[in-house]
């Protein structure tokens, strides 16, 4: 079954003919407001009616009204919206003009900002506008984009930006991902399969996309807790040394490789990607381009030409966009510091210096939709849990980002793009894409 797709619902399917106008609504109408305190009092200046329409309308006229603190309510759509945001402080307000996104993601998560009608559906409002509204120059991402361009993503850089994502503790992750703990977009070739099953499916489609047998050597960077590494061994005969950073996830996947007699195929090091050395048929990487860094795409390419074998495939997965753009700013400052999606033009930048041949791009953005609505949904369901080990501003930005990403993969603001190459001269490759669709998993090996 598909997770309980409610959040995604709107609530309120009407909220009258409101387009392009302001009016007020009755405090009755508005639950679970902040103290008084709290809350800007006073009336919304002509100003800050202004400048609120202005935003909306440079934001493309998404399908939303707002709400001031002096329930004055404002929209640009030219249909009936049905989401609201309440800002419940003139000061955000300004800060909206300065940082939509951060300004929006730390309001929400402080409770200064409220949204009626669905996470999920109000930022798919914003994304579809923001899509094709030129916000460069209102939202600053000319200057983001120069400032990310000078920071360099460093070996103690990345290892600090990992652990401030990754190292806050397995219990917290075991709760939301599959039994396996994979932390990156599965693969459903049934829609309707669970979560843990499109896992499998999406370590399957890896293997087989590189051409995996056994006696293969892969070099895996970024390997998370370890559930594709040890997948390529079991079940594909393979011998994987695994790069990672984080400490914790070392640690766990050191320990079930133990535990499932695994050791002697599968080696996991706690060591940066750029550190890897040797000789290996295939290279994979999951998920980890994104915390590499732009500037530093070219120096992937020459590991990745220095490691890889002649006539090995290897394989790029990675959240992407359509065209070069920067990461919003409260998800690099708050969920993932020194991330970037790439373009893919930009990880062009990786293959095409080393003569690299590129074989295969698969889009699988919907896949990635549904993985974290099922990510959310369990999220939720476990948020007493949730609520034993962290505070309620932690839940609230775990909530935000789980369903803004929703909203990215759903509008297109993000996709999520598997790369396949090899070698320029390889010869040695699929006559078609038939053998990546078979009925049953790829299972070359089975261990007892």
């Amino acid at each position: 079954m598909n997770p309980t797709k409610s959040d995604s619902t709107p609530q309120h399917a009407q909220l009258g003919g409101i387009s392009g106008s302001e009016r007020h609504v009755a405090l009755s109408d508005i639950h679970a407001r902040l103290p008084d305190p709290q809350r800007t009092s006073g009336k919304a200046t002509a100003l800050d009616r202004w400048l609120m329409r202005t935003m909306l309308q440079k934001a493309g006229n998404p399908e939303i009204e707002v709400v001031l603190w002096d329930n004055t309510i404002i929209t640009t759509s030219p249909t009936s919206p049905a989401v609201r945001l309440f800002i419940h402080q003139r000061s955000t307000l300004y800060k909206l003009l300065i940082d939509p996104s951060l300004a929006f993601g730390d309001g929400y998560t402080q409770g200064i900002v409220e949204v009626e009608g669905g996470l999920i559906a109000f930022n798919e409002a914003i994304d579809r506008c923001t899509l094709t509204a030129d916000t460069k120059h209102f939202y600053r991402d000319g200057i983001r984009s120069c400032l990310g361009w000078l920071q360099r993503n460093t070996i103690d850089a990345a290892r600090s930006h990992i652990h401030h994502h990754y190292d806050i503790g397995n219990d917290f992750y075991e709760l939301w991902l599959d039994q396996q703990l994979a932390y990156t977009c599965a693969y459903f070739s049934d829609p309707e399969m669970s979560l843990e099953a499109a896992q499998i499916a999406k370590m399957d489609h890896v293997c087989r996309k590189v051409g995996l047998k056994p006696g293969d050597t892969v070099v895996e960077a970024g390997c998370g807790w370890g559930a594709l590494a040890l997948h390529m061994a079991k079940y594909y005969g393979a011998k994987v040394k695994a790069f990672n950073i984080s400490h914790e996830q070392i640690v766990y996947a050191r320990e079930r490789a133990r535990q499932e007699g695994l050791s002697d195929q599968v080696e996991f090091v706690e060591d940066d990607w750029r550190n890897i050395t040797g000789n290996y048929d295939s290279f994979v990487s999951v998920g980890m381009l994104e915390h590499v860094g732009l500037k530093n795409y070219e120096t992937l390419g020459e590991v990745i030409a220095g490691c890889q074998n002649p006539g090995g495939r290897g394989l790029v997965h990675s959240i992407g966009c359509n065209a070069p753009r920067v990461l919003d700013s409260w998800t690099t400052k708050r969920i993932f510091p020194g991330a970037h999606v790439p373009s893919l033009s930009q990880m062009m930048q990786i293959f095409e210096p080393q003569k690299l041949s590129v074989l295969d791009v698969e889009n699988i953005r919907l896949h990635y939709a549904l993985t974290l609505e099922h990510w959310l949904q369990r999220y939720e369901q476990n948020i007493d849990q949730v609520q034993e080990m962290f505070d309620e501003k932690f839940i609230r930005t775990w909530r935000l980002y789980l369903s803004a990403s929703v909203a990215a993969f759903r509008s297109g603001s993000l996709q999520l793009f598997q790369v396949v190459f090899t070698n320029g001269g390889n010869n040695e490759i699929p006559w078609t894409r038939a053998g990546l669709y078979q009925t049953e998993p790829s299972q070359a090996v089975k261990r007892s």
